[in-house]
């Protein structure tokens, strides 16, 4: 039984298999075998070592998903050293703070661009070397490519006699309790935090997480969330640890093309990727005869999705028919052969579920955080249940405080903050982690999260709002890419929506609105009625207390570069309530009718 990522690794190695990552070059797919992955990350691990890196000390990791990604991280782990990834979206501020504080001797970089940011920052830093994938021709940058592949071992055949006993000794006295990797949250609210999971916190959640799933070789996964994110480092594990092809796409704008030519079997997303595929089917069934039959083929499916949530293939006519005219076609865009999709990052919402339900994908959706290794709970084939993110782990304790927090206990806790002793200490109460999620268990041992217990807000009457639910019911429309709601210590309740404004510029169009630029957009008569009846409808099936009486209508797209959103595409409230804090502050000290919408 696997113990430590090192067992992973060279179990991976021992099933050599031909194809155990694909990766992109120009318009051709190459794959990696066992032995050639054996051959890198052993070559890059002797240069780590010949350059005094042991165990214990930092290696860095900037970078998008490739395979020289996983090359790196695993060729830190066999020499007992601690990878801290970092996002390749921070600012230059950002990394150096990252860099300093986790003290890493030795950074790996993709491109020339990053390359030029760390050398620019390395003086305040401990770094010692950098690493970089591409060829570049920079002399500060050690091309990676000379330490994957030693002198003599450049072919397949001596790929597979090319074997490094000393090394693989030091990464065999590796143990479960060893430290593993530093990640920095991406935190919604609040300073980054570098999170400590061990070996033994990693596996432990491997072993159970995907577990029913049924995955195994000539099986095919796509790596395109960040793996600076701990739910796509959980995936790649998860799929080289049972014999799944891993193929690296470096970015989400290329992910549509990647999938029609991958064609995976399984695929895990964030909720903002699967809203993507919802409004671009939405948006190309607008109009004429497609929107008709779009609108029948969706009546059809709600009335089969009881057996779609249930695991089982609807055999009416109707539903066949449907299949034929719209479902089989969103599956085709995905690659065609997709048999398992598994949402987590964030919370999915019910209308995005059920919507995916009534095409005849069942979504599973889980939930986890970075302190857990990641996954708390997961929906499975076998246990599944639409609005609640499935059941706990079975090697994981769980239970509800008196304040509706969900308290977490078992061996994929991480151990701790790293230099900072007493934001660890308030992370636990009574040996359980405090995740900071409000949720409940129900009597199946299903748990449903409600929403982040920093962001519950309450009104200057004293009445609690969990706005994620509220956010997610805005959400539901095509025209809404995101909202956050503001209450706390107000009278009332009033959003921030940022439009989904390929939907909303194609909507405009079509009734003759005119405009030079999303400004001038937001600001129309018209717009502002449209959001207006998104709201009213929202509206409806809220308590009054509850109700939004105001909105501000923002000309600005939130991205991850901007801050405004994680790398895992969650809304960071508290940067998105600094950016706009005087158009809020206006807002509420409107005068007149609470119904009068704001713009900006």
């Amino acid at each position: 039984m696997n113990q430590t990522i090192n067992d992973i690794f060279f179990s991976v190695v021992e099933r050599n298999l031909d194809q155990v990552m694909l990766y992109k070059q120009t318009v051709k797919w190459f794959p990696i075998s066992s032995r050639e992955l054996y051959r890198d990350v052993v070559g890059t691990a002797r240069s780590l070592a010949k350059w005094g890196i042991n165990q214990g000390d930092r290696v860095a990791i900037l970078s998008e998903n490739r395979p020289e990604w996983a090359v790196a991280d695993f060729a830190t782990m066999l020499l007992g050293a601690v990878d801290v990834p970092v996002y390749p979206t921070l600012t230059d501020e950002q990394v150096a703070a990252v860099l300093k504080d986790s003290g890493a001797r030795v950074i790996f970089v993709s491109t020339v661009e990053h390359l030029k940011r760390v050398l620019a920052i390395k003086p305040q830093t401990a770094l010692e070397k950098v690493v970089v994938m591409d060829y570049v021709g920079i002399p500060e940058g050690i091309p990676m490519h000379r330490m994957m592949v030693p002198e003599g071992a450049a072919g397949v055949a001596s790929a597979s006699a090319f074997r490094d006993l000393e090394i693989e000794a030091r990464a065999k006295a590796i143990g479960p309790d060893d430290l593993a990797t530093i990640i920095y949250t991406s935190g919604t609210t609040g300073e980054p935090k570098g999170a400590m999971l061990t070996h033994g916190n990693l596996v432990s959640n491997l072993a159970y997480s995907l577990e029913v799933f049924r995955l195994g070789p000539g099986q095919v996964g796509i790596s395109f969330l960040p793996l600076s994110h701990v739910t796509a480092r959980h995936l790649d594990y998860s799929l080289l640890q049972y014999g799944v092809t891993v193929a690296y796409c470096p970015g989400f704008h290329m992910l549509p093309h990647y999938l029609t030519e991958v064609r995976p079997t399984i695929f895990v997303g964030v909720p903002r990727v699967y809203e993507k595929i919802r409004d671009k089917v939405r948006h190309e069934a607008a109009r004429g005869l497609k929107r008709s039959v779009y609108d029948w083929a969706m009546r059809v499916g709600r009335a089969h999705r009881d057996q779609i949530l249930a695991g089982q293939q609807p055999d009416s006519v109707s539903w066949k028919l449907a299949n034929s005219l719209l479902y089989s076609k969103i599956r085709a865009a995905l690659g065609g052969r997709v048999a398992i999709f598994i949402s987590g990052g964030a919370p999915l919402g019910l209308d995005l579920a059920e919507w995916f339900a009534d095409v005849g994908i069942r979504i599973h959706e889980g939930y986890g955080l970075t302190e857990t290794s990641p996954v708390i709970a997961i929906n499975t084939p076998r246990d599944h249940r639409i609005g609640t993110v499935g059941k706990v782990l079975q090697n994981l304790e769980c239970k509800v405080a008196s304040d509706g927090e969900i308290l977490v206990r078992g061996p994929s806790i991480f151990k701790g903050y790293w230099n900072k002793p007493e934001e660890t200490h308030r992370a636990f109460e009574d040996g359980f982690f405090k995740t900071g999620d409000i949720g409940s268990l129900d009597g199946e041992g299903f748990l449903t999260i409600t929403d982040r217990k920093k962001d519950l807000q309450k009104t200057a009457g004293g009445k609690f709002i969990a706005p994620q639910p509220i956010e997610l019911a805005l959400k539901a429309s095509p025209l809404v890419a995101y909202a956050a709601l503001f209450a706390d210590r107000r009278k009332f309740a009033a959003a921030l929506i940022a439009p989904e404004f390929p939907a909303l510029e194609e909507w405009a169009r079509a009734h003759d609105v005119k405009f030079t630029d999303r400004r001038q957009l937001v600001i129309d008569p018209q717009v502002q009625a449209l959001y207006e009846g998104i709201v009213a409808k929202v509206n409806e099936n809220l308590a009054q207390y509850q109700t939004i009486k105001k909105f501000l209508l923002i000309a600005d797209e939130f991205t991850v570069a901007d801050g405004q959103l994680t790398a895992s595409m969650k809304m960071r409230r508290r940067a998105v309530e600094e950016r706009y804090h005087g158009q809020i502050e206006a807002l509420f000290a409107a005068q007149g009718s609470t119904e009068k919408v704001g713009v900006s």
